[in-house]
């Protein structure tokens, strides 16, 4: 994996043809500026998807966990006639719904965050492999490097598993923690909250990335010292986000959209992004093998990826939370609420963290929840 320390990129053009990208590599940290690509060759300037004129499927269906799902199939629809059968299902669902109909898929798209999830499907042989959007040199070098190099599925945003969130009622900005570490601090005793990352989707990542980061025997250690220090878990991001909101917590553990619409709303929170690394959480879209609808599965992909769809989801009317994230896309900015401070990305490896998620949320779960 890399680690990569990054402000929010900018856009190339639509590649007509297919191009191969290796992705998740695992090396040493990268700084980029704001509004820039850290490519070594300088990128075209980026356009928007081009569906065929005619396409012989009427319609498609799409799984999905993402806020922009009714604004872009509305958008697709409008620019290519083809209908968007939406059925929006919550992560685990969604997953789950897939494997029930692996001999009898339903779905043509597939869209939710959580590269280590969508690389269990790809190893179960549920996703379409060795297929390149047309317009893949729109991605940023962050997002070209999330490409698997099966080309199973495809990143569509970024954003941290989990940040540090702080009630500025409850802590001094001089006193507030700068790394993980700092929780540990006595001052945060029995005061820390964070997700329970079998409930929460977002939260396994930010686990996994940890064990990463400071190897499997320290990881755990961090989060067993984190308890023995009081740590509080709860289901999912509104249960610990309200547990800060009214004191009962002084600061959490929780993606970064989350408390950046916390703090958009005037909530008393302050977002700290931890100076040793943030485990990266991105959005992932993947195409059905068995798809009878494979023309119009694709032209959707292709869509997500373009300018014109994530100037769309970076938009809070359209994605609420969801869209405070990190754009991969070339030439589009983020939002005006995300910070613009650099950081320290953490890729997860989704191939080690795929394989490991059962018997790592088992531990949590026996070891931290209970």
């Amino acid at each position: 994996m890399k680690n990569s320390i990054l402000k929010h990129p900018r856009l190339s053009l639509v590649l007509a043809g297919m191009l191969t990208v290796t992705g998740l590599i695992a090396g040493c940290g990268t700084t980029a500026k704001p509004g820039t690509d850290t490519a070594s060759t300088p990128a075209p300037q980026a356009q928007a998807a081009q569906p065929a004129a005619e396409s012989a499927s009427k319609d498609f269906t799409l799984y999905v966990a993402e806020s922009f799902d009714k604004a872009l199939a509305k958008s697709f629809e409008e620019k290519t006639k083809i209908k968007v059968n939406i059925v929006h299902i919550a992560t685990g669902d969604l997953i789950a719904k897939i494997q029930a109909e692996r001999n009898n898929p339903h779905w043509d798209v597939a869209w939710f965050d959580g590269a280590t999830s969508m690389q269990s499907l790809n190893k179960q042989g549920l996703l379409l492999k060795d297929w390149s959007p047309a317009n893949v040199s729109n991605y940023t070098s962050l997002g070209k490097e999330l490409i698997p190099s099966d080309r199973a599925f495809f990143p569509t945003h970024v954003t941290a598993a989990a940040a540090i969130a702080y009630n500025t009622n409850a802590v001094k900005k001089e006193q507030a923690p700068k790394d993980w570490s700092d929780l540990l601090k006595p001052e945060f005793k029995n005061s820390v909250a964070m997700n329970d990352p079998s409930v929460s989707g977002p939260t396994y990542p930010f686990v996994a990335g940890m064990l990463q980061q400071l190897g499997e025997a320290k990881g755990k250690q961090f989060f067993q010292d984190l308890k023995a220090n009081g740590l509080k878990t709860f289901p999912k991001n509104p249960n610990t986000l309200q547990s800060l909101l009214t004191g009962a917590t002084k600061a959490i553990m929780i993606q970064d959209t989350a408390i950046l619409n916390s703090k958009t709303k005037g909530d008393p929170v302050e977002i700290v992004y931890p100076a040793s690394g943030v485990p990266m959480l991105y959005g992932t879209i993947a195409v059905s093998p068995k798809s009878s609808r494979m023309d119009a599965a694709k032209q959707f992909v292709e869509y997500v990826l373009s300018p014109e769809a994530q100037k769309q989801m970076v938009d809070p009317k359209v994605g609420e939370a969801d869209s405070y994230y990190l754009p991969i896309i070339q030439g589009v900015e983020m939002s005006p609420q995300r910070p613009t401070q650099e950081v320290k990305w953490l890729n997860v490896d989704v191939i080690k963290g795929s394989e490991a998620e059962n018997e790592l949320k088992k531990w949590f779960h026996d070891s931290i929840v209970q």
